[in-house]
């Protein structure tokens, strides 16, 4: 007579929790992977074969989570840009809300510079693979004009968030603020500063505050001085 094996509900449980932290951190592999070759590779030289060989699995498993190359990118930007891949808003996160307690501009301001200095240090790579791509991959121009219009979202909230502690510059209005605001937030000068010039994120972090101090905020034109030059910088 055939022995019929009893599986009890907690044993259930624990294989069930344990087959989904096997495919969290397998998920998590294939992004850093991806996240990798995009960076040092660029967009088109970057295959799913390559990811999944660094990954340690197989191009039908990298499919299967992310689908395609374009899924796969759109997916590795919005967790370097999170910092994990939690289902929750942006707006809902930690750094906006110790920037929304924030008394004063001044404190406002330094509280997103630090979230957008780390932010910038996971995901600017990234983010500029795809502007690139961009000019030739229909999909990819999505993705862009997608991370383009977030950053407008965020901006936004970001110049209303100082608009309610303190008054703009008198020649500043709020659209202004916004564009300026937008650019100095390219991930693209992020690249160029630290990648190119020798700045290190930090500097980034300080030249960023102190720019949108001196561009919207009334007496700030006197603020401390800028970052130095890095050692190893050209004159």
């Amino acid at each position: 007579m055939a022995v019929v094996k009893h599986t009890s509900p907690t044993t259930r449980v624990y294989q069930s929790t344990r087959r989904a932290e096997q495919a969290r951190r397998t998920r998590a592999r294939i992004l850093a992977a991806a996240t990798e070759q995009f960076v040092a590779r660029g967009y088109a030289a970057t295959t799913m074969r390559s990811i999944a060989e660094a990954a340690r699995v197989s191009v039908p498993a990298v499919e299967l989570i992310f689908g395609t190359k374009p899924k796969l990118l759109k997916a590795a930007i919005d967790v370097a840009i999170a910092g994990d891949d939690e289902p929750v808003p942006m707006f809902e996160r930690g750094w906006a809300a110790a920037a929304a307690e924030a008394d004063d501009a001044a404190a406002f301001l330094a509280t997103f510079a630090r979230a957008l200095r780390e932010a910038a240090i996971r995901s600017a790579g990234l983010i500029v693979v795809a502007d690139e791509a961009a000019r030739t991959d229909r999909d990819i121009a999505a993705l862009s004009r997608r991370l383009s219009q977030q950053r407008v979202m965020t901006v936004t909230w970001i110049v209303d968030g100082l608009r309610e502690r303190t008054a703009l510059r008198a020649e500043v209005t709020r659209k202004m603020a916004i564009d300026m605001l937008w650019l100095l937030m390219e991930p693209l000068v992020f690249q160029r500063l630290t990648r190119e010039r020798g700045w290190t994120p930090a500097q980034f972090e300080r030249w960023f505050t102190e720019s949108v101090s001196r561009l919207l905020l009334p007496g700030a034109d006197k603020v401390s001085e800028m970052p130095r030059r890095p050692k190893s910088g050209t004159p």
